[in-house]
């Protein structure tokens, strides 16, 4: 019998937080913080851009704001585009079907590309999710995903430890775990994702104080629900310690606030006997370092 997942996040509240978070996005789209979903929607377009293959049957997987299909829908490689979604009334003129992770269920052998963005580091079993994906492409389908890595929101975490430590003399999780690179690497092998290759990025955005970013974090659904979470500790006092913390040690000389986050992007194929066999190892001419960018949103 398989072991089940360890139950990291609260999938009812993320449900619940996302629906909010669309429900604000649709009543003051102006106001809506889409410029790191913008950034990763336009990079996937770029690379799928490289790829001289037609796409018929294509897949957002919980991409939210649209951001995602509408870039896959521009794209003349990519037709068919349909989304699948953890909450009801998202923006977008692509069919739509409502799913939550744990009750994800593709039809085997059907799609030709997959596309998720910032959304399967939610998943309590993100290796049963990628099987259910790897399944359901057809051979020579191409999946590409975008999570957050390890540096998203370093600042944050840190000053977070600092103000409760010093209130309260002990800390307490507040920002989620982000998976890493080598990790993502290894799950999409353990999938059985031909050619599978998993790259970082990073950009800096700049805000104006801390309730700026905590502002911009809850219009995304993108705040705290791991189950073991401190549910009764979020105080005026606290933010307040943290607010000055984070001024303290990131601010830049005008005094706005330095914010990271960190892209995962990885891409795998389902086997097909036409592709080409990856390199013996240390038969490389290129390092990925080499490769690596970070980009400064101001």
């Amino acid at each position: 019998m398989s072991k089940a997942p360890t139950m990291t996040f609260d999938e009812d509240l993320l449900q619940m937080r996302r629906k909010r978070a669309l429900a604000a996005r649709l009543a003051d789209p102006a106001g809506s913080p889409d410029f790191l979903l913008e950034h990763v929607a336009q990079d996937l377009a770029m690379r799928l851009g490289t790829v001289n293959r037609h796409f018929k049957d294509a897949i957002d997987l919980y991409g939210t704001g649209g951001n995602i299909a509408a870039a896959l829908s521009s794209l003349k490689s990519v037709s068919n585009v349909n989304r699948i979604e953890m909450a009801h009334h998202v923006p977008g003129d692509c069919p739509v079907q409502i799913v939550s992770s744990d009750r994800l269920a593709l039809e085997h052998n059907s799609k030709d590309l997959i596309v998720s963005a910032f959304a399967l580091h939610w998943c309590n079993d993100i290796a049963a999710v990628l099987a259910i994906i790897k399944q359901a492409l057809r051979p020579d389908g191409l999946f590409l995903a975008v999570l957050p890595g390890p540096a998203t929101l370093t600042e944050l975490r840190q000053c977070f430890a600092i103000a409760e430590n010093q209130i309260w003399n002990g800390i307490s999780p507040r920002v989620d775990p982000f998976i890493t690179l080598n990790s993502a690497g290894q799950l999409l092998q353990q999938a059985g994702f031909a050619l599978p290759v998993a790259d970082t990025d990073k950009i800096i955005v700049r805000y104006d104080n801390a309730q700026d970013l905590m502002h911009d974090l809850r219009a995304m659904g993108a705040t705290n629900i791991l189950l073991q979470r401190e549910k009764s500790r979020f105080s005026k006092t606290l933010f307040s310690k943290l607010a000055e913390i984070y001024a303290e040690k990131f601010a830049d000389a005008d005094g706005r606030i330095r914010a990271t986050f960190e892209f995962i992007s990885l891409s795998g194929w389902a086997p097909h006997a036409s592709q080409q066999k990856p390199l013996e190892p240390g038969s490389a001419t290129s390092r990925l370092i080499d490769g690596l960018k970070q980009h400064t949103l101001k």
